[in-house]
């Protein structure tokens, strides 16, 4: 393969998706967790035609924001012709100011892979060879530093992954961190020289928000998928009444998702001689008991509205400016595309949802843990006194809890106005997608220690009744990578490798 060409020989690219019209939010998550992406060649030819109007505007003296002229309160300044390589350039240089703590490497990869479809719309106008640089580094496990912080929108995480096409800043090539010049040359390649509009498109749209979106909502499905089944362990444990879960009072929500984690519920929990036992005991059941399928279901409605926004925002070009018509003919376009109010509120609204998901998670906890709701030894300690059990865990859950309240403030408000006056209206769509992934991750320990505790509570029952034959299932997997906790080893430990067994797959 020659020196400078983003191409790679035949069989050398791993193929997991084929981006042909648009990725889905599913592909999108997929990539950024170690899948690849190829380009088909009607999504080629779409980013050729693209280039070739670029060209004509540049070869016709047009008009056209960040390509001949300056960007944000400079864009009435115009731009000569044998500046506009340097123009692309400084754009990346003068973004890359990106702050705190990096991206992890399955974020970075999915705001490339959500960019790389933005390119492939046809109305960018790149060079199919920087498109093929993006495709090059997911192949080849090489990703960009990102600094998560500092930006109000969409610019300064793309400008970091730019800068190593150019061989700026670093990488992690396979698990070694090189610089973006080392790491380039190690896969035998040049750095690009950036061509007119380049620069804008690059750093331009909202592919940063619909990646880190896109991977939000493969972890939320994730973690509903175990809410559902550890609720419902915990609801066994603590001898609810199943009479809650009635599928004909339950059809009467009107909710998608209330019927579905009701059928749910009713299926991890059949033939629990526990619940048997303790059916007609009590009028009804706590709230953190009895509106599981309300809560829960409430949070899969959003969920489903969350992904149909990120799946339109795939499919939606998203540039400033869009290129159209012929080379003989080109027109373009300054318009707000590139605005991310629609990710911001979804994000914003996902967020809200999970945070309460995860609270009322941390409610049945506590009752798990006070003798005086759950009939069990305090704190499921093994042996109460000498023993704190998970007296602390719930303190750590209740920490959370607290966090994700103040996380939860939507971003989509924050406003603010740079660029002189020019951008005068900021919709915070990315901001508010990195902190949808922090309470996320939060609520992941959250039900981990949940978990954790019920799967101990089933071990300090008085009765020798059986659990229902699904959650006997979930207590062995708990099992097999923890003990019993008596006090005897750090109880983070324990959490560490529950909580793994949580991001592995679905219950």
């Amino acid at each position: 393969m020659a020196l400078g060409e983003w191409r790679y020989e035949e069989g050398t690219l791993k193929r997991d998706v084929t981006l042909e019209r648009a990725l889905t939010w599913r592909q999108v998550a997929s990539i950024a967790e170690g899948g690849s992406v190829d380009l088909a060649e009607p999504a080629r030819e779409r980013i050729r035609g693209a280039r070739r109007l670029v060209e004509a505007i540049v070869a016709q003296g047009i008009r056209g924001y960040g390509v001949n002229t300056g960007v944000g309160a400079l864009s009435d300044v115009l731009v000569d012709r044998s500046q506009q390589r340097q123009l692309s350039r400084n754009i990346v240089m003068s973004h890359a100011i990106g702050v705190g703590s990096l991206l992890g490497a399955p974020e970075t990869r999915a705001i490339i892979a959500a960019a790389i479809n933005n390119f492939s719309h046809g109305y960018s106008g790149l060079r199919l060879a920087v498109v093929d640089g993006l495709v090059g580094f997911l192949a080849q496990d090489c990703v960009p530093e990102v600094p998560a912080g500092g930006s109000v929108g969409y610019l300064t995480h793309m400008a970091h992954v730019s800068l190593a096409l150019l061989g700026e800043g670093f990488v992690v090539l396979k698990g070694t961190r090189l610089s973006a010049s080392a790491a380039l040359q190690a896969m035998d390649l040049a750095p690009l020289v950036l061509e007119a509009k380049e620069g804008l498109s690059l750093v331009n749209g909202t592919p940063c928000a619909t990646g880190l979106g896109s991977l939000a909502l493969q972890r939320v499905d994730r973690l509903l998928g175990w809410a559902d089944v550890i609720a419902a362990m915990t609801f066994e444990n603590l001898r609810g009444q199943l009479a809650a879960f009635d599928p004909f009072v339950l059809s009467l929500r009107a909710s998608p998702g209330v019927v579905q984690v009701g059928e749910r519920i009713r299926a991890v929990l059949k033939d629990s001689a526990l619940l048997g036992q303790s059916a007609g005991a009590c009028t009804q059941d706590p709230l953190s008991l009895r509106a599981i399928p309300q809560v829960h279901g409430a949070v899969r409605d959003q969920f489903e509205s969350a992904a149909s926004v990120v799946d339109r925002e795939l499919a939606a070009v998203t540039d400033n400016p869009l290129v159209s018509g012929t080379p003989e003919s080109p027109r373009v376009h300054s318009e707000a595309h590139a605005v991310g109010a629609a990710i911001g509120l979804s994000a914003d609204s996902l967020a809200i949802a999970v945070a309460e998901l995860a609270a009322m998670s941390e409610r049945r906890i506590d009752r798990l843990l006070n003798p005086l709701a759950s009939r069990l030894p305090a704190f499921l300690a093994v042996q109460g006194g000498v023993n704190s059990g998970f007296m602390i865990a719930q303190y750590t859950a209740v920490g959370l809890v607290a966090e994700n309240r103040r996380l939860a403030a939507p971003a989509s408000v924050d406003g603010g106005i740079t660029s002189g006056l020019q951008e005068d209206h900021l919709s915070h769509a990315t901001p508010a997608a990195i902190k949808l992934l922090k309470i996320i991750e939060h609520a992941e320990t959250i039900f981990a220690i949940e978990l954790m505790a019920a799967t101990q509570a089933y071990e300090l029952q008085e009765s020798a009744l059986a659990s229902a034959a699904f959650t006997k299932n979930i207590y062995s997997q708990v099992r097999a990578r923890v003990p019993q906790y008596r006090d005897d080893r750090p109880l983070a430990q324990d959490l560490a490798r529950v909580r793994e067994l949580l991001l592995e797959g679905v219950a």
